[in-house]
């Protein structure tokens, strides 16, 4: 039983950001069901996996009387409802906020864009690695006098987007339970990114980054956090950036710290940077895992997505999880009395719509209308 049990969420099915945002509300314990769209484009959903799963689904004619109907149906009995399209095309469709609201004004209407709701790129096209350059989240990611490197679509997508929607969705929620009264949620992949950028902000302001991209503490420049090869071509990271931690690092490597240069003086990044890389090199990935593992030397392997749940910390936390044949991260995060559920797989395949208007709540009588007008199937 999880902390949103009880929560009941409408979404409008799209790509990455919303359906990971929703993704978090049903692993908390929402009901989530997802309307897919009747013509079933493939451009429409992701491929099946962990962002479906916790989900019932249907699918309906969004551009037909009788299935806008059916999605007011829906919102009558919802706490929630998420759209990912751009701005107007909900309202076009008669699906917009003033016509959700007027069903049930204690819906809380989430809108996912890019851009936002307003704006002058608010129209436009764009994908995560849009939205993170003009927030000044991209710019600084990479290598001293290399171009910046997309961090795959984590900033954007999920951490700026799928995040701050979930998060914003449990704010109105609980506003909710004062006012009585639901509202309308603008959360933008843009707005998002911009506030991920909020500490690099206060390190600037103080003087701690002062260089161009590559020639900062944080950003690969400093020996003491960065990564480094290892005998097997693998590679390990490094994050001892507090002094005592510094220290247990090169006695693992062996380096007698009294010849270095002082620590964080960046006139002897390079020097040191050498000489721990050398180092390195001599074991391979595993090897330094293990013989850095009960220390504070901050050293860690860099395992692919593939190997992250064959770690022992991932195992001791049941950071993984099986579903639907396919090996996932579980629920996050964890609480101390409302007991996640393990995920399930979306009904994908044969889509019991009966099933899944039932456990909605609706009466078999109006379940047989809808499939027998084929607005729902």
């Amino acid at each position: 039983m999880g902390p949103l049990t009880g929560v009941k969420v409408v979404e409008i099915a799209s790509l990455a950001p919303a359906p990971f945002g929703c993704m978090i509300l049903a692993d908390l314990g929402a009901e989530v069901l997802r309307v897919d769209r009747a013509s079933g484009s493939a451009a429409v959903t992701p491929p099946a996996g962990p962002l479906d799963r916790g989900r019932r689904s249907v699918a309906v004619d969004l551009k037909s009387p009788e299935g806008v109907a059916a999605v007011k149906r829906f919102v009558r009995d919802a706490d929630v409802f998420i759209e990912g399209f751009r701005p107007g095309v909900a309202e076009r469709l008669g699906i917009g906020p003033d016509e959700l609201l007027a069903v049930n004004p204690r819906l809380i209407y989430g809108r996912m864009t890019g851009w936002g709701q307003e704006g002058p790129l608010a129209p436009r096209a764009g994908h995560d690695i849009n939205y993170i350059a003009i927030a000044g989240a991209l710019e600084p990611i990479g290598r001293a006098g290399e171009r910046p490197h997309a961090p795959l679509n984590l900033l954007g997508d999920f951490a700026g987007g799928g995040s701050f929607l979930a998060l914003g969705v449990l704010a109105a929620l609980y506003e909710r339970e004062r006012s009585g009264k639901g509202q309308v949620i603008d959360a933008a992949m843009v707005d998002g990114a911009n506030i991920l950028m909020s500490f690099l902000h206060g390190m600037r302001a103080g003087g701690m980054w002062p260089n161009p991209r590559g020639e900062n503490m944080l950003d690969g420049a400093a020996p003491f956090y960065d990564t480094y090869e290892t005998a097997d071509g693998k590679y390990v990271a490094v994050g001892c950036v507090e002094p005592q931690f510094y220290a247990q690092l090169l006695d693992k490597l062996g380096i007698d710290a009294a010849g270095l240069p002082f620590q964080m003086d960046p006139a002897g990044f390079e020097e040191t940077k050498k000489l721990v890389g050398e180092a390195f090199r001599t074991k391979n990935r595993d090897e330094w895992a293990s013989l850095c593992a009960d220390s504070d030397a901050c050293v860690s392997p860099v395992l692919s997505p593939w190997e992250a749940h064959e770690h022992p910390h991932n195992q001791a936390r049941k950071a993984f999880v099986e579903v639907g044949g396919m090996i996932q991260p579980a629920p996050a995060p964890r609480f101390s009395r409302s007991q996640l559920d393990e995920p399930v797989a979306m009904d994908t395949g044969g889509r019991d719509i009966a099933a899944a208007l039932t456990a909605w709540g609706l009466p078999e009588s109006e379940i047989a209308d809808l499939t027998r007008a084929c607005t729902v199937r």
